[in-house]
């Protein structure tokens, strides 16, 4: 495979040296039958080819493409005129004023080109800035609970006017009780037999009021005798 390339670019070479030589001989004769001898003949074809690289490299760079395509059609219709008219059909031997014309103002216009060419500053390319590096991801953290406003009591309303408190009531002293009457021994045994019978008869302890009708007795005292019967 690698024989094969290689016989390949060799044959694309030899093409290439074979072309640019006719080329270079038809541009020396045209030069030469315009008037142009000695080392100006030679001096145009170099002229020529030069111009062409420099538009075709102005192509490759793939910046200001109108100004080199613009050149390459300049060199690439000078080389082919000269192909052309050195193939008969123009006398060489007595070439037209024209031709004459065009060939002496050749330098001047290859000359124009190839500055422009090489020093047309081409478009500058801003190269890309670096993306900053991706900030480290953090753990999630709880937001803290925003602070609630703090709630302002209301003022209380003013205390009414309280009603002056009543004066308390003034309870009378009681008279102190008068002490409880003397009562004689035979007269609480009387009571006691009394009360014994009513238990006997009725199975009720005897109320007081029933203790002074049948003693016959105030009632302080039938109160005092019960009692002592207790």
């Amino acid at each position: 495979m690698l024989e094969s390339i290689k016989a390949k670019v060799d044959a694309v070479l030899i093409q290439a040296v074979i072309a640019a030589a006719l080329s270079f001989a038809h541009l020396h004769d045209l030069a030469a039958a315009a008037g142009q001898t000695g080392w100006k003949a030679w001096a145009y074809p170099v002229s020529v080819d030069l111009l062409m690289v420099a538009a075709w490299r102005r192509l490759r760079s793939g910046t200001a493409k109108a100004s080199g395509w613009c050149w390459f059609l300049i060199a690439l219709a000078a080389s082919l005129g000269a192909n052309v008219a050195t193939a008969g059909l123009l006398d060489l031997d007595s070439p037209p004023a024209w031709l004459r014309i065009l060939v002496a103002g050749w330098p001047a216009l290859a000359f124009l080109g190839g500055t422009l060419l090489a020093h047309t500053p081409a478009p500058v390319v801003e190269e890309p800035s670096p993306e900053p590096d991706p900030a480290p991801i953090e753990d999630p953290v709880a937001p803290e609970p925003e602070p609630q406003p703090e709630v302002q009591p209301e003022p209380e309303p003013p205390a009414k006017a309280l009603a002056p408190a009543p004066e308390p009531e003034i309870i009378p002293a009681l008279p102190p009780a008068a002490p409880a009457p003397a009562v004689p021994v035979a007269l609480v045994e009387h009571a006691r037999k009394i009360a014994a019978e009513h238990r006997a008869r009725t199975g009720f302890v005897i109320d007081t009021d029933t203790l002074r009708t049948r003693l016959g007795v105030p009632a302080p005292m039938a109160a005092a005798i019960a009692a002592q019967l207790t």
